[in-house]
């Protein structure tokens, strides 16, 4: 993990950053959608504001954070602290950041933390996902489905 990595909450002004970041996340699934791409935009705001509301409502007290790499938002981590589970609800990399070690970090990070605690950790992947094969890479497994969304989990050991 990159040394100049750290975590801040959300504020007002990372809207734009964090629209774009839901943007490049969704971007594969809407590719062969036959919008033109001000159609495209609009549905994807629509979309994360509809995600962020939800987060919002539900997950009270969570940590809402932006990933800065060297100063630079680098993508988001909301994690969600229960009483006996760790729930990441959203991690995301900007496409220039993907597959420098970000995310596994950040994922150790939080491991280490639910091990601590007692802790499972836990995430929901849809099911088409190709993150799934890093999770499971760094020990999670498979603990239910739900629609179109795989439960996968991390016990504390």
């Amino acid at each position: 993990m990159p040394d100049a990595l750290r975590l801040r909450p959300v504020g007002d002004a990372d809207r734009p950053f964090l629209v774009d970041l839901y943007a490049s996340v969704r971007e594969p699934e809407l590719a062969p959608v036959p919008w033109d791409d001000a159609t495209k935009r609009a549905f994807v705001e629509q979309q994360f504001a509809a995600q962020d509301a939800h987060y919002r409502e539900h997950y009270d007290g969570a940590a809402l954070d932006v990933v800065e790499v060297d100063g630079e938002p680098a993508g988001r981590l909301y994690v969600h602290r229960g009483p006996s589970d760790i729930r990441i609800m959203d991690i995301a990399l900007a496409p220039a950041f993907r597959g420098r070690g970000i995310g596994s970090g950040l994922l150790s990070t939080l491991a280490d933390e639910a091990r601590a605690s007692g802790r499972r950790l836990s995430i929901h992947v849809e099911q088409d996902n190709p993150a799934r094969r890093l999770y499971e890479r760094l020990g999670f497994e498979p603990a239910g489905e739900h629609g179109v969304y795989l439960l996968y989990v991390k016990m504390a050991s």
